[in-house]
């Protein structure tokens, strides 16, 4: 695969992360999917992963990331930018809910599957809206 193949990869699963079609999102989706999140937590398999794109877009119906910029290394992709979303309160979404954080994501590729997707952000502004403490 090209490099530009990899990157187009990367940046057409951004795509689809920000359609919410989940279904679309699995499917690009490598059977040994690997999502890291921003504090280190792992969730293997793309049926895992099929509930909790599901669940995340059901708490953040806006939820989407921006690409501003992106470097390539051979199969791996770095992309930054930012995350932002609102928290929904029983199909609202309050303005006061709103968030917005830099972001960045290291995506391995393999035969035009994501194989690997991490978050490297910090999502204290997203768990304090959710009234989550992580200590």
């Amino acid at each position: 695969m090209g490099e530009s193949d990899t990157a187009r990869t990367a940046l057409k699963f951004v795509n689809e992360i920000n359609r919410h079609d989940v279904e679309s999102v699995v499917a690009m989706m490598a059977d040994d999917h690997l999502f890291v999140d921003g504090l280190g937590q792992e969730l293997r398999g793309r049926e895992r992963l099929r509930e909790a794109w599901q669940g995340y877009f059901e708490k953040f119906p806006d939820y989407h990331l921006a690409v501003k910029e992106w470097f390539q290394n051979g199969r791996v992709v770095a992309l930054f930018g930012t995350a932002s979303g609102t928290a929904a309160v029983n199909g609202e979404l309050p303005a006061e809910n709103r968030w917005k954080i830099p972001a960045a994501w290291r995506v391995v590729v393999r035969d035009q599957k994501i194989v690997h997707w991490q978050v490297y952000a910090d999502s204290e502004p997203v768990w304090k809206l959710l009234g989550v403490k992580r200590y």
